[in-house]
């Protein structure tokens, strides 16, 4: 009868396990992991319904792995558990059992992989100032697959081109399908906008609001197209950078939803945006309440705060960012809204990444007006409590105070081309200003050939800058080929990649689709960016400037092997100046090949530059 009893008991058992293993499912973050690691501890948050009934967790004995603790929470499906992989750990599989005070509850089999012997070689080399960053929307740049446009069970089924905040059907094969287009053009890294799950039931496009870290948004194509385009881009010697929200979530995530507990997030007595004032971050004069408003005031109402001092939280996320690291190769990552973030965690978590990865890119969006505020986020040298490790920025401030009054705004004291020579003499603020990445536009900002009066001389000399001043430049999908438009609204700076989708009226990726007018540009890119790819004077050397007169701005990019002189003259006459101005950099050279039509020009006396021009050759 005992014997009959204990073995009902143990049928029982085994049914409940059955029971809600196959009932519920149990989900761990990261959903895998790797032997090898320069960081040996391993934090796991497990969810499942009631998870917390297993609490009372085991680890199979595995050599070198040890499971350290378990943390619960308020809500009952979720735990942590933590686990030291020591260096001697192998590759393998660790298998988990859940129990409560009376049986088994769940069961876990985890992988621990073994890491690529490609890093640093052909996957996550790092992006630096010889590579042509190319930002590219996915739902906006081309569809590859038309079989993943609307994904059943998402919220979001929209699927209307004609709608600028609707999905349009851009996909990753779409952006795999024209790499050829991108390598010819002289592209060499891709930075695409968010590809993680973004399941909001609209305005989903931009892809800002993650719903699932851990999941590549299917209507891009899954993580499946996704490691097929970095994979072709690696073999073709390309590389990737990654998009980061550290900031929020979308709200219909699962830990917002489901949270673990309240303390994940930031809340007030009622809903308090944030300010977007970055300013009060280094003023000394600014109040707590402003400085709190600023950093934990929600972005907008649909996108909750993440509470970065919330240490389980701020696990979840760079581990996170070292998983897609490791698992995709990743070569960089830009770090959108960085302002609004916890410095002190942004710190933590770059040290994260770069202790593991030194070669890593990371670079911050810092949409803020001034040169101090902008090197605040980034690796300075100012003396300072805080002090970032932030390895480079976005330049809004050689965007905003740069470039675009230089070829918008009249010559004046401080107008015009002086305001870019301006902004550029304060680069003795940073650390190292050539990690700082140039751009023209973005997806938040107007179109360049709109701001500029959609003047084609004007887009060029833009872009001759771009491609000839320091910093890594940073190319917006569609600039080669004139896409236009303002910002407001902000949609119509998102439109299509024409010929990106079948039955497209022009296919502006092939030169017959062209206008004259747009093959021109897209030639002056493709000359002046292949040519910067051998051009060590361009990609490593130094910045030479030279204090603008008669509205003229001249600049010498050199080195010990060459030399590159740029004159930029935004008038709409020619103008000639003297040469012997510049003997510092010029002595030993007579003549000047013209970077975009090969002609050679006599550097000795004087030089005509004609109107709207930035004038590029290399010194002979």
């Amino acid at each position: 009868m005992t014997c009959c009893r204990k073995l009902f008991i143990t049928v029982i058992c085994c049914l409940l396990v059955v029971c809600i293993v196959a009932q519920d499912s149990l989900n761990v973050y990261p959903t895998h992991w790797w032997t090898g690691m320069r960081n040996t501890k391993l934090q796991l948050l497990v969810h499942a319904k009631n998870i917390k009934n297993g609490r009372r967790v085991l680890l199979q004995p595995y050599p070198g792995v040890t499971l350290t603790s378990v943390h619960t929470y308020t809500n009952p499906n979720y735990l942590t558990i933590y686990l030291e992989v020591s260096r001697i750990a192998q590759p393998g599989k660790l298998r988990f059992t859940f129990r409560s005070d009376n049986a088994p509850v769940a069961q876990l089999t985890y992988d621990l992989k073994k890491r690529s012997n490609q890093n640093g070689k052909t996957r996550i080399k790092g992006v630096t100032s010889e590579d042509l960053i190319y930002l590219i929307m996915p739902d906006r740049f081309s569809n590859g697959d038309a079989s993943n446009d609307r994904i059943a069970g998402l919220r979001d089924q929209s699927l209307d081109r004609s709608d600028y905040f609707k999905r349009h059907g851009g996909d990753l094969k779409g952006i795999q399908n024209h790499l050829d287009y991108l390598q010819q053009l002289g592209v060499t890294a891709l930075w695409l906008n968010p590809v993680l799950l973004n399941d909001m039931p609209d305005r989903t496009e931009h892809g800002y609001a993650f719903t699932d870290h851990y999941t590549i948004d299917p209507r891009l194509g899954g993580i499946k197209a996704y490691l097929e385009l970095i994979d072709s881009l690696h073999k073709r010697g390309m590389k990737i950078i990654q998009d980061a929200v550290y900031n929020h979530i979308g709200i219909e995530h699962f830990l917002y939803r489901d949270m673990p507990d309240s303390s994940w997030f930031h809340w007030w007595p009622t809903y308090t945006n944030t300010t977007y004032k970055d300013q009060v971050l280094l003023d000394p004069y600014a109040s707590i309440i402003d400085r709190k408003r600023m950093s934990d005031g929600w972005f907008v109402p649909s996108m909750p705060d993440i509470n970065h001092g919330n240490p389980y939280f701020a696990n979840f996320l760079i581990q996170h960012a070292l998983w897609c690291t490791e698992e995709f190769g990743l070569d960089g990552w830009r770090i959108d809204t960085y302002a609004y973030n916890d410095l002190e965690f942004m710190n933590r978590c770059n040290k994260a990444l770069l202790d593991e990865y030194p070669q890593l890119y990371l670079f911050g969006e810092t949409w803020v007006h001034g040169i101090p505020n902008q090197s605040f986020f980034t690796r300075n040298k100012y003396n300072i409590p805080y002090k970032s490790n932030l390895p480079g920025v976005t330049d809004f401030q050689l965007n905003l105070y740069g470039i675009l009054p230089a070829l918008t705004q009249g010559f004046g004291w401080t107008e015009g081309v002086n305001r870019l020579y301006l902004t550029a003499t304060n680069d003795f603020v940073y650390a190292n200003a050539m990690k700082n990445v140039l751009f023209l536009d973005n997806h938040d900002l107007s179109r360049f050939f709109s701001m500029v009066g959609e003047d084609i001389a004007k887009q060029k000399m833009g872009i001759a800058w771009l491609l000839t001043f320091r910093g890594i430049p940073q190319l917006y999908y569609g600039t080669e080929i004139l896409m236009k438009n303002f910002a407001d609204p902000d949609g119509k700076v998102r439109l299509d990649f024409p010929g990106g989708w079948p039955g497209d009226a022009a296919n502006k990726f092939e030169p017959g689709g062209r206008t004259p007018a747009e093959n021109e540009v897209y030639n002056y890119v493709k000359t002046l960016a292949n040519f910067r790819k051998t051009a060590t004077a361009l990609t490593t050397g130094k910045l030479m400037q030279y204090v603008p007169e008669d509205g003229v701005y001249v600049y010498f990019r050199y080195n010990a092997q060459q030399t590159i002189l740029c004159v930029m003259n935004p008038a709409d006459n020619e103008k000639e100046i003297d040469m012997h101005r510049f003997a510092e950099r010029t002595m030993g050279f007579t003549k000047a090949r013209n970077i975009i039509d090969g002609s050679l020009t006599d550097i000795t006396n004087k030089l005509k530059v004609s109107g709207k021009t930035v004038w590029v050759g290399e010194l002979r």
